[in-house]
């Protein structure tokens, strides 16, 4: 059923939605808070790490798993999203997304022991899981044709914000609590307060849900036409055609086939594109970049950098981790994806051997660990060259090709398989990088160098380039 003229245009000529940009910019900015909490809750255990193994006495592995287990909720929580979403809504989805987030920060402030902490971590990665799914898909359903794909952007410019937050905040914590991770603010030590300010941005999350509308296609979907139509003409504009947006929006959800595990099965276990979709997922987490969201404020103390300043320099990556989204959104669509996940590849490599190099030249142990001058300055700014290059590439590229590239009656399943390839992929890296930091801090990154390596075969063979073309195009 093709768009009335109307429906496609205003009286002045102006895309629906025009008039009033400014009400669905709001709506948009206030769901994207759930990406905010996504990156702050993501990166704010990095300024917690070193305190939480000197509070527990507890070696690299056990210290590892308390920092990890939040992905196994974040796992979960994006498996169950979609399902609660279609029953009780976009909005009671993130009430409890919200919720969860608070009762996480309040948890992790005050745990009683190390089993506990670990539980309030799974609970926040539920959250987290829960808000990854649910604010994308309530931002598209909300937004006008016309500027859906810079709105869906606030989702991702609202993450690396978060994870930028994070760190600010951590710093400043520290600060106060004069420069020690285990000094005290009222009675409470730092890395505590650190963790339990996340109630603030997560109370937000919470009052802003009820200040926004229910998606119109989830309202339209339990038989609410007259509220669905009042939320597209806020939306939209009071000049377009409701009767024929609601039967556009009718007839697409009619004829969605609703993909299942076993359409993505094929003669090597999976299709050819769905093994492509995995491949991408997996080597943007394999060279290592939540690394440097989790673990960088130890990583820098590990070669002799105080925590005042290590601290520092955790916050300075996230700030390029924004500077480096923002160039990939606009040259996205113009270069394309594969040129730009090549030159991310290329750059990455170059950056992370750069590290491996420097950080073979680490002497001494205990606290007298340190590196040479010539090559401590080779590792800061390779650290903040690789999030660059990361952040321009493969950090936007990898969720713009995987919403692109399968086919329409395979796209919700494929997407599922891939971000939990993702989180899996995420989990390993997490999960071994203080042991493995224990063994051979330069072999380690040798490691992730090689996987930005092998990345870029991978792209140039197999692939493809969805810039300028359809969805319907893709098969």
């Amino acid at each position: 059923m093709n768009a009335t003229p109307a429906s496609r245009t205003s009286e002045a000529g102006r895309p629906p939605g025009a008039d009033n940009l400014v009400h669905v910019i709001f709506i948009a900015a206030a769901a994207a808070m759930g990406g905010f909490l996504f990156g702050y809750d993501s990166s704010v255990i990095n300024g917690a790490v070193e305190a939480i193994r000197d509070r527990y006495d507890i070696g690299s592995a056990a210290l590892a798993q308390v920092v990890a287990i939040a992905l196994i909720g974040c796992a979960i929580g994006a498996a169950i999203a979609g399902r609660i979403a279609d029953r009780i809504g976009r909005i009671h989805v993130m009430r409890i997304a919200a919720g969860l987030f608070t009762v996480s920060a309040l948890g992790s402030a005050l745990p009683f022991a190390l089993w506990d902490l670990a539980m309030w971590r799974v609970l926040g990665g539920i959250g987290i899981g829960m808000a990854s799914v649910i604010g994308p898909a309530y931002i598209a359903e909300v937004s006008p044709p016309a500027y859906r794909g810079r709105l869906a952007s606030f989702q991702q410019a609202a993450i690396v914000t978060g994870i930028a937050t994070s760190q600010l905040v951590n710093f400043g914590i520290l600060k106060f609590a004069g420069g020690e991770q285990r000094g005290k603010i009222a009675g409470i030590e730092a890395w505590q307060w650190m963790l339990g300010v996340m109630v603030v941005p997560a109370a937000l999350y919470g009052l802003f849900s009820f200040v926004i509308p229910e998606s119109p296609r989830f309202l339209i979907s339990v038989g609410k036409i007259d509220k669905a139509k009042q939320v597209l003409a806020e939306v939209e504009g009071d000049s377009t055609d409701l009767d024929a947006r609601v039967g556009e929006i009718e007839v697409a959800m009619r004829s969605e086939h609703r993909s299942t595990f076993r359409d993505l099965l094929g003669r090597f276990g999976f299709l050819p594109v769905v093994w492509i979709g995995i491949g991408l997922s997996v080597f943007q987490q394999l060279v290592g970049i939540n690394v440097v969201f989790y673990y960088s404020s130890t990583l820098w103390q590990s070669v002799g950098i105080d925590p005042s300043s290590s601290f520092f320099y955790s916050f300075t990556t996230s700030i390029i981790n924004i500077v480096g989204t923002a160039i990939a959104m606009v040259l996205v669509d113009r270069i394309g994806r594969k040129p730009l996940a090549l030159i991310g590849s290329a750059g990455m490599a170059i950056a992370l051997a750069l590290e491996a190099w420097a950080f073979s030249a680490k002497t001494g142990s205990g606290d007298s660990v340190q590196l040479p001058t010539t090559q401590g300055t080779v590792a800061l700014i390779s650290a903040h060259v690789f999030v660059l290059f990361f952040a321009l590439s493969w950090g936007v590229v990898v969720w713009v090709l995987l919403g692109e590239m399968f086919p329409n009656r395979l796209r919700a399943a494929a997407l599922g398989v891939a971000a939990s390839a993702q989180w899996i992929a995420n989990w390993v890296i997490t999960a071994s990088f203080p042991s493995l930091s224990d063994w051979n801090l330069s072999g380690t990154y040798v490691i992730y160098a090689t996987f930005a390596v092998l990345s870029i075969p991978f792209v140039l063979k197999w692939v493809p380039e969805t810039k300028g073309k359809s969805l319907e195009e893709m098969g």
